[in-house]
């Protein structure tokens, strides 16, 4: 009896990376060299924004998307605080505002000009001031307007309304540790945080309360992580007690032992996750490696499922990752990151290979758009909303190729003469039946007349063939996913 070895079937098993060309690249960028484990970076539609060297104070670098290539020593940088920026992170509700945390104690927010900017940024939107020490980490509320979390190295949580400087909740007594980092949920009603005393815990921040509590998620003394999925789960990396770099998956109703545990390698640098929750694939990336390990999460034992490495010469100082809604939707790309080098940001793809250029529905479910479902008001009462989603088929822009096919068939096909329309007049007699004494004699008004009826002609008939071009299109796209 011979046993066949059965390959787990997955859309993004040959998910591959890749990384853009060096005219692509941002060059001539100094990466700051604090010794804090953040990603230094965070990218949305619009912008990039890097934390740089800066002498006396910190700084953060903001440029357009569009502007690659070297960039001027001269280039306008954010430069408000006195001290070292440790963490930034870009308004998930308006592409324009970013707050930023900082070695000086304070939180700050500032509003880019639309264009980028054109001289140094030093006077913030709003500053906030309630940490002791440095802020090490901060991050949005997935869906109410102007909440904004801080977590600093005085062990307190705080919560603030950014849009009337007020502080919401400070829950200062639940980590006797520092925090390494926080996570929300899909929601926003709870976030989880991995903290130095070796323990994940999930905490409701309106009611100042400890939903859950795992101690010694990981055995080892080196920074951990822990990130919310969208079904509610948990996912950690962390060490071993021998050092070694782990996975793991937790179910909160059931926090005594993981899901799924992995051990990766023995390398010392701390392990950043980056979860997509509309495909389920987790990206994790380790501080100073060169390469960028994949996984995605299902509801089936092994739980956390391998699909492939991205692996780079250079070593990663940070990584900034876009949202699903910056993707080039037409090139099948799943995901990007922004890597930082010691003086450079490298973009780098990640594409599922497809040979249909239509728009896949598979791979771009509807995804959380940039408006906001609840305002900080709402979320201060008790309520709680997904996200918005939106769908990417409008982003979908066809390949310059296939526009060039679809007007040519547009014109000559159906085996109707050109210049046929479905009401049975021909466009091209139409045109040319008109009496030339009557243009000449009726002067401007009759002529404009003609014209406006072959327009309004005209535009008809590119409607229609337009919704059955739509409809071949997702017919053929159904037929080659398989799905009729």
């Amino acid at each position: 009896m011979s046993f066949r070895k059965v390959v787990r079937q997955s859309k993004f098993r040959h998910v591959f990376g890749q990384p853009v060309k060096n005219d692509q690249c941002y060059e001539d960028i100094r990466v700051s060299r604090v010794t804090w484990d953040s990603t230094f970076c965070a990218v949305n539609p619009k912008f990039l924004a890097v934390i740089v060297e800066a002498s006396g104070g910190g700084a953060f670098m903001v440029l357009p998307l569009n502007k690659t290539g070297r960039i001027d020593k001269a280039y306008p940088t954010v430069c408000g605080h006195t001290g070292p920026v440790l963490d930034i992170d870009w308004c998930p509700h308006n592409d324009e505002v970013i707050a930023s945390g900082s070695e000086d104690c304070t939180v700050m927010v500032w509003q880019i000009p639309e264009n980028g900017l054109t001289s140094p940024l030093t006077e913030p939107v709003v500053v906030l001031e309630g940490h002791t020490k440095r802020v090490g980490i901060i991050t949005w509320h997935p869906t109410a307007r102007n909440v904004l979390l801080s977590a600093g190295c005085d062990n307190v949580v705080l919560i603030w309304n950014v849009g009337t400087a007020e502080e919401l909740y400070r829950l200062d007594s639940l980590h006797p540790d520092l925090i390494y980092n926080v996570s929300w949920n899909h929601n926003g009603s709870l976030f989880c945080t991995a903290c130095k005393d070796k323990s994940v815990r999930i905490i409701d921040p309106r009611r100042g309360t400890l939903v859950a509590e795992r101690e010694k998620a990981h055995e080892g003394a080196r920074p951990m992580r822990a990130i919310f999925l969208a079904d509610g789960k948990v996912f950690t990396t962390g060490f071993s007690r021998m050092s070694e770099r782990q996975l793991a998956l937790w179910d909160p109703e059931n926090f005594e032992e993981p899901m799924a545990l992995q051990e990766l390698d023995s390398s010392n640098g701390a392990l950043l996750p980056f979860y997509d929750p509309d495909t389920s694939v987790v990206y994790v990336c380790g501080k100073g490696d060169s390469s960028i390990r994949y996984f995605e999460i299902t509801d089936e034992p092994p739980y956390i499922h391998f699909l492939n490495t991205f692996t780079s010469k250079e070593p990663q100082r940070g990584m900034g990752s876009m949202p699903k809604r910056g993707l080039e939707v037409s090139k099948c790309e799943i995901a990007r990151f922004y890597k930082l080098h010691e003086r450079k940001c490298e973009p780098i793809v990640m594409t599922v290979p497809r040979k249909s250029d239509l728009f896949q529905d598979d791979l771009y479910p509807d995804t959380a758009g940039p408006d906001a479902a609840l305002e900080a008001e709402d979320w201060v009462s008790g309520q709680d909303a997904d996200p918005i989603l939106i769908s990417l088929r409008e982003a979908y822009v066809p390949s310059k190729q296939r526009d060039l096919k679809v007007s040519r068939r547009n014109v000559l096909s159906d085996s109707k003469p050109a210049g046929y329309s479905r009401s049975g007049v021909s466009t091209a007699t139409a045109i040319t039946d008109i009496p030339s004494g009557n243009l000449a004699g009726s002067g401007e008004a009759g002529k404009l007349e003609e014209v406006m009826q072959e327009l309004r002609a005209l535009r008809v008939l590119v409607k229609e063939q337009g919704e059955r071009i739509s409809r071949l299109e997702e017919h053929l796209g159904r037929m080659e996913n398989g799905d009729t």
